[in-house]
């Protein structure tokens, strides 16, 4: 059963998820739609958060990820940066994270209620690993989550499409960067 209640403009918030030069290959296709996700959400004078995943030594905070990855996003490095088109403007707060959940570690949670965040609309990337991580946590942490499936990428099809099902199921609304921008209008 697929849940499709409607973010309310005037709870919602955007959180761009990993949207660094290091996910260029991965995010091409989705850059415009994220772009048009952002001007939407500045237009209504929502919060937008983004986050960066990166490591300064990760042989002390790289754990599992490093381990598992054998590589990580060395904080500093060209790879670390925003991808300039999604500069964050002023206010707009960026999450240093090293886990797959942009919660994790983090005070991201304290961020979004401050700004009367409780429907938490998602992009970035990747869909599979810190997006879904991200958006399962949001749940537990009783936000209603929106998960935008056209602003949202990873390296295969088939992990994308299995996530998108698996949090319909059970952990947020699955819209469209369309119907996210119809919600901000109202």
């Amino acid at each position: 059963m697929a849940h499709r209640w409607s973010p309310e403009r005037e709870r919602m918030g955007l959180l761009v998820i990993d949207m660094q030069e290091y996910f260029r290959p991965l995010a091409s296709g989705i850059v415009e739609k994220v772009v048009a996700l952002l001007d939407a959400f500045r237009r209504a004078e929502r919060p937008v958060v983004f986050t960066a995943h990166g490591h300064r030594d990760p042989s002390v905070d790289g754990g599992m990820l490093a381990r598992w990855w054998g590589e990580v996003i060395l904080e500093g490095s060209f790879d670390h940066r925003l991808m300039d088109e999604l500069s964050p403007r002023e206010g707009e707060r960026i999450i240093a994270k090293r886990r797959y959940s942009a919660f994790f570690g983090t005070d991201l949670e304290e961020c979004l209620r401050n700004q009367g965040v409780e429907d938490l609309v998602i992009c970035g990337v990747m869909t599979n690993l810190c997006c879904e991580t991200t958006a399962r946590d949001a749940f537990m942490r009783d936000f209603r989550v929106f998960f935008v499936h056209d602003a949202t990428a990873t390296a295969d099809w088939e992990l994308h499409l299995a996530s998108l099902k698996n949090l319909a199921y059970g952990f947020a609304v699955v819209l469209g960067v369309e119907e996210v921008i119809d919600a901000l209008a109202l």
